[in-house]
């Protein structure tokens, strides 16, 4: 197993890209991010983790980190990638991991025994992949881009997201979370506005043939109406009409009312993910 390092976001792709391709809903997150390193670099402070395992001529894995964020890992053609990201990794500063289950597993046990850090589960994720739209039941209301006009909305929701979805916010990464939103540099914000805004839905992060969507936030006071399947189906049909083949989106999976929602406007389950956190020294 050879691990191979790219000094920028193309030759990462051009080497990746294949295999990245082959199962391109399970790497949907890797190409958001690449997506914004070619779009908004300026997002980032530091240089980016960009790797890949080859056996031979086979990319078998692929890995992807923008400090200070977590380290983002592939899908694996064979067991033994693992074992070399690991030890790639050892010594690289980064506060967790995010990836399939059972790969991630075993990419915090190699990397433990090679010295690293512990590392715990701290959530559990499902991808969910759409081809075609099923409406959702008719609720008052429509879908309009969130302006500047927004920004404090939109911060105020965007806390209240991470909020529920982490357990706390950190007021200078929602602040920059709004902003970029708000800019919309490959990326837009969209609300459901029935009298006043009921609801929030971002779109972004392109792979090939597809495009993510998230974050999704309705506050407490007009949840259960039907705002937040409405505007998702809206976004996601019309990402269909400009030619994406697919629509994807990340759930909590200890959440059963948004897994179900999702389900029932057309998005399928593909692949569940964990996050581990490491422990800091």
């Amino acid at each position: 197993m050879d691990v191979r390092h790219y000094a920028d976001i193309e030759s990462f792709l051009a080497a990746a890209g294949g295999f990245l391709a082959a199962r391109e809903a399970e790497h949907n997150l890797i190409y958001g991010i690449a997506a914004t390193l070619r779009e908004a670099p300026d997002q980032y402070t530091e240089a980016p983790y960009l790797a890949t395992v080859v056996d031979g001529t086979a990319v078998v894995a692929a890995a992807i980190q923008t400090p200070p964020f977590r380290l983002v890992l592939s899908e694996v053609g064979d067991p033994s990638a693992v074992t070399a990201l690991a030890a790639d990794t050892v010594d690289r500063a980064m506060p967790g991991v995010l990836g399939p289950v059972g790969v991630v597993e075993a990419f915090v046990g190699a990397r433990t025994a090679a010295g690293g850090a512990a590392g715990a589960p701290t959530m559990s994720e499902r991808i969910y992949r759409l081809t075609a739209v099923r409406p959702p039941r008719p609720v008052g209301g429509t879908r309009r881009l969130a302006t500047p006009a927004d920004r404090d909305l939109v911060r105020w929701w965007l806390d209240g997201f991470m909020r529920e979805a982490l357990g706390e916010a950190d007021p200078a990464e929602v602040a920059g979370m709004t902003d970029r939103w708000i800019a919309g540099r490959g990326r837009t914000l969209h609300l459901w506005e029935d009298g006043d805004p009921v609801s929030l839905c971002g779109i972004g992060g392109p792979t090939p043939n597809g495009i993510r969507i998230g974050p999704v936030y309705t506050p407490p006071g007009s949840r259960g109406r039907g705002y937040a399947s409405a505007l998702v189906a809206a976004l996601s049909q019309a990402a269909l009409d400009a030619g994406r083949r697919f629509c994807f989106l990340f759930t909590d999976a200890a959440n059963p009312t948004s897994n179900h929602i999702y389900q029932e406007i057309g998005y399928e389950h593909v692949r569940d993910v964990v996050v581990y956190e490491f422990e800091r020294g």
